[in-house]
């Protein structure tokens, strides 16, 4: 089975995005446009809307237009709009714009542009495509980038659906003209995606830093949250860049939402307070995108889910000397994005390798070679322990040390039943044989032990050198 999610990212190490100036942190705001694009019978749609508005447990009406649901998407068309744009108009901001919206909005339109604002499309209508077939969907998204393209004179850079079904990603990078995606909130900086093949890159959204939990019931009640968690998002990001590890904050508005005056001063404080701060790089989501491509250009890299059985064996079944098993094993259970990094792959050979029986075990360690013994003279170990033992020194030995190397090997296999194991690229020379002065003595269930984990320490460093 292979898993479609990833759950690693960057990692514990993000990389430096290198922000424009040396910036702590990018602030990208975006502007949803949707008034006018909604779920409505006179837009053709079977019910009224029921999404992001200000009537708590709203339902679609079957059939019906609902006056209440209207005038309040006609709010944010109206009158909402225009606050956003008179605090805003200064600032590189994207607008997410549904298509058919736009088209109801020529002068909102024209004031967009008058701004410089990026306009993205947001889709063709604003409704839920969870359960719309997906040729459907790819038509939505082609009659979406047609009329934006009609309308605003420029065919859209970013896509964003938003009320996404599991097609939607793929449907966005087989569309082939976007620069970004924005159907993701799996990250702080924009991450490049491969679908057949291709790469793609996301540049992730947020749903928390966002004024649509003003219509939620686990969410803002006054403007005074909202901006205390805008500031504290900020605070906690710009640390983070002034240490080292610069992100991005993206922050989600809807015209009819934060466009209401008790809440739009959530918007200036924050603004007020962002703007008091050196390093602050407002940007729009393309220019983001655009410098992300820049500095961080797709790298192809091996990505072991993605290797077909006979391939990844033979590429990882000798990570575990002479024990394709293992690789076997590990290729037939689940995988995913989690195992194509070195430590990923690690963690799963070695929960294969500790679910193995006792004797299979066993002989993965009887498969190793003594340090320095026969099979190194003859040049019979295999290429990742003939540079191992290199690495350490072990092939170039005087008289007495390779005599010294076989009396505690022939003693060790003599007392314990399997060779002596240990990670030399860990350790040097006189280190390893001190290690095997200590370890000879020790009883058999301690060595095995001992032994184990050190096959799994040998795979991960193997495994470091193969995916580095």
């Amino acid at each position: 089975m292979r898993y479609s999610r990833d759950l690693t990212g960057y990692g514990r190490t993000t990389p430096d995005p290198r922000w424009p100036g040396g910036a702590r942190i990018a602030v990208q705001i975006v502007l949803n446009y949707e008034e006018g694009g909604e779920n409505s019978i006179e837009h053709g749609d079977p019910a009224s809307e029921a999404f992001l508005s200000e009537i708590i447990g709203a339902q679609p009406w079957p059939g019906q237009r609902h006056w209440n649901m209207e005038s309040i998407y006609d709010y944010g068309a109206r009158s909402g709009f225009w606050r956003m744009h008179r605090m805003l108009c200064d600032l590189p901001i994207t607008v997410y714009g549904v298509a058919t919206a736009l088209e109801r909005s020529p002068e909102q339109v024209a004031a967009m542009q008058e701004a410089g604002w990026e306009i993205a499309t947001h889709g063709l209508k604003w409704i839920d495509y969870r359960n719309v077939p997906r040729e459907v969907e790819a038509d939505h998204i082609a009659q979406a980038v047609a009329l934006h393209t009609a309308i605003t004179g420029e065919r859209p850079h970013g896509f964003y659906q938003g009320r996404t079904s599991m097609n939607t990603v793929a449907l966005g990078c087989e569309e082939g003209g976007f620069a970004y995606l924005a159907d993701t909130i799996a990250d702080e900086l924009p991450y490049w995606h491969v679908h057949n093949g291709r790469p793609q890159l996301m540049v992730p959204y947020t749903m928390d830093a966002n004024d649509m939990r003003f219509s939620s019931g686990q969410g803002f009640g006054t403007g005074t949250d909202f901006f205390d968690y805008l500031r504290d998002s900020f605070d906690i990001l710009y640390a983070e860049g002034a240490a080292g590890a610069p992100k991005m904050m993206s922050i989600g508005l809807h015209c009819r939402l934060a466009g209401r005056p008790g809440r739009a001063m959530a918007i200036q404080r924050f603004l007020d307070h962002a703007r008091s701060h050196e390093g602050v790089w407002f940007a729009s989501r393309l220019d983001i995108a655009r410098h992300w491509a820049a500095e961080h250009p797709f790298q192809p890299r091996t990505r072991p889910s993605q290797m077909d059985r006979d391939a990844f064996v033979a590429r990882f079944g000798g990570v575990y000397e002479h024990s394709p098993f293992i690789a076997e094993r590990v290729w037939d259970a689940e995988m995913g994005a989690v195992h194509d990094t070195p430590g990923g792959l690690a963690g799963r050979m070695a929960q294969m390798f500790r679910a193995s029986g006792d004797d299979e075990r066993l002989g993965v360690l009887q498969a190793h070679p003594d340090l320095a013994g026969k099979l190194a003279q003859a040049k019979r170990l295999t290429a990742d322990s003939t540079a191992e033992q290199a690495s350490a020194g072990l092939d170039a030995l005087t008289d007495a040390e390779r005599a010294e190397f076989t009396r505690l090997n022939d003693a060790y296999v003599a007392k314990h039943g399997f060779p002596f194991i240990i990670a030399v690229r860990d350790h040097d020379k006189a280190g390893i044989l001190s290690a095997m002065q200590a370890r000879v003595d020790n009883d058999t269930a301690t060595e095995r032990a001992t032994a184990e984990a050190q096959v799994t320490r040998i795979a991960t460093l193997r495994l470091k050198e193969i995916l580095k």
